[in-house]
C-alpha cells in the first residue's frame, strides 16, 4: 500500500508517499506561497529532483496537480492528513461527511488550520474520489489525559454542552517522540518551532499537554500570545477595541512577534537580542520561562523524569536555548555535555545524568502514515 501524506498550512502544501508495510519514503515534495505566481516547489522522487521559484501556484487544486503530475506512474493507494481537530471525533478516522461536519464545526477553535485542511482534503475528493482520505487528528494521542487535566473550572453545563475540554494538540510529534523513547517511562516532550507545545507522557501515553482546547494556550508561539488571563480580552474591549481586533491580536500579533516586536522566528530574534535590542531578549526569556514551568510541572505529575526531548525546528538547532533551558532545570537530574549539545547530537546529557535529554527530528509525516496503515488496515479504534 502506498500511502501520502498531506500536510496543509494556510500557504503551504507539503507531502511525503511511502509505501508499506515496509514504511520506505518514495517521494515527497513541497509548496510554498500558495495563492500567488511566486509560488516555491521542491520535489523529490523516482530518482529526479526537481526545484523551481517564481511559480503561478494559485490554489491546493494547482499544487496537488503538479505534485501527482510529477510521480508520474507510482499509485497512492490512501491519502493520510496532519488534521486538527473536528468536533466528536477525537482520534484517527476515515474521512466522511461526520468528520467534516465536525470540523466545519469546530472552525471557531481552529481556524486557520480546519480551513487550509478542508480546502486541501476537498482537492482530493474530487481528484481521487476512490481513494480512501484518513484523518490523523492532532489530538488523537491526547485522548489518554486523564479527565481531572482535561476540563475546565467553567460551568459544568458549557462543558457538556459546549464540548469544552482541553484538547491537546501536536500529536503526531510527541507520539513519535513516545516511539523514539519507548524504553523510558517518564518523559517531556517539547516540541519547539513556529507553533509550540510541551508534553507530559508517561509509558508512551499523553496524560497531559500544554494547549488548551485550542492552540491559542501554553507557551508563547511566534504569533500567538499563549496563556494570558482571559480578562484581559472584555479589559480590552472596553478600551474600544474590537473582538475582532483582539482575536487578530493575539492569533496574529502576540507571542515572540508581539513582545518584541522584531519577528516570530527565532532566528531572527537572536541576531536582534545579540546586537543589543532588549525587546528582543525579552521575548527569548519569556519563552524559555514558559518552558521551564511547564517542565516543572509535568515533572510533578509525572513524579520525576526519565527523559527530556526537544523536537522542531527552534528545539532541533538551537543550541543555546536547549543549554539554557537544561541548565534552569538541572535540579531535575539533568547534566549537560556542552559539547554534544553544541553539535545537535541525539543524547545532549552525560552518561551518569540521572535523566536524559534527546534531540529528535520532529517526523510528524510518517506517524500520520503509520495511523492511516493502522486504520485501514486493522480498523477503526485501532
Amino acid at each position: 500500500m502506498n500511502i501520502l501524506v498531506c500536510n496543509a498550512g494556510s500557504t503551504s502544501l507539503k507531502f511525503k508517499l511511502y509505501a508499506f508495510p515496509e514504511r520506505t519514503p518514495l517521494a515527497a515534495g513541497r509548496v510554498e506561497r500558495v495563492g500567488g505566481d511566486d509560488a516555491i516547489y521542491r520535489f523529490e522522487g523516482r530518482g529526479v529532483s526537481i526545484s523551481t521559484e517564481k511559480q503561478s501556484v494559485p490554489d491546493y487544486m494547482a499544487g496537488v496537480r503538479r505534485f501527482l503530475s510529477d510521480l508520474g506512474e507510482i499509485s497512492i493507494d490512501a491519502v493520510g492528513f496532519k488534521t486538527v481537530l473536528s468536533r466528536g471525533y477525537p482520534g484517527v478516522h476515515r474521512i466522511d461527511e461526520g468528520v467534516l461536519e465536525g470540523m466545519r464545526a469546530s472552525l471557531t477553535v481552529a481556524p486557520a488550520h480546519n480551513t487550509a485542511y478542508l480546502q486541501a482534503i476537498g482537492v482530493f475528493q474530487k481528484l481521487m474520489p476512490d481513494v480512501p482520505l484518513v484523518g490523523s487528528f492532532e489530538t488523537a494521542f491526547h485522548t489518554t489525559i486523564p479527565l481531572e487535566r482535561r476540563v475546565y473550572g467553567i460551568d459544568w453545563d458549557w462543558t457538556q454542552k459546549y464540548d469544552i475540554y482541553k484538547m491537546g494538540y501536536h500529536g503526531a510529534s510527541h507520539s513519535y517522540v513516545a516511539s523514539r523513547l519507548a524504553g523510558k517511562k517518564r518523559v517531556i516532550s517539547c516540541h519547539l518551532g513556529g507553533s509550540g507545545s510541551i508534553c507530559a507522557i508517561l509509558e508512551g501515553k499523553s496524560v497531559d499537554n500544554s494547549f488548551g482546547l485550542s492552540l491559542q494556550a501554553g507557551i508563547l508561539n511566534a504569533n500567538r500570545a499563549g496563556d494570558i488571563d482571559p480578562f484581559i480580552i472584555p479589559y480590552l474591549v472596553a478600551q474600544g477595541m474590537t473582538l475582532d481586533q483582539v482575536v487578530t491580536g493575539l492569533q496574529k500579533k502576540g507571542g515572540l512577534l508581539g513582545i518584541s516586536g522584531v519577528s516570530g522566528d527565532m532566528r531572527h530574534l537572536r541576531a536582534a537580542a545579540d546586537a543589543g535590542n532588549e525587546r528582543a531578549k525579552l521575548a527569548i526569556d519569556v519563552y524559555i520561562n514558559g518552558i521551564v514551568r511547564y517542565i516543572g510541572a509535568y515533572y510533578a505529575e509525572l513524579g520525576g523524569l526519565d527523559a527530556l526531548a526537544f523536537t522542531g525546528g527552534v528545539g532541533e538547532h538551537d543550541a543555546r536555548l536547549r543549554a539554557e533551558v537544561i541548565r534552569q532545570v538541572a535540579h531535575l537530574g539533568l547534566k549537560l555535555d556542552a559539547d554534544k549539545n553544541a553539535r545537535d547530537e541525539e543524547i545532549i546529557t552525560t552518561p551518569d545524568s540521572p535523566a536524559s535529554a534527546h534531540v529528535i527530528p520532529a517526523d510528524e509525516e510518517a506517524g500520520v502514515a503509520e495511523n492511516t496503515w493502522r486504520l485501514l488496515t486493522e480498523g477503526e479504534g485501532a
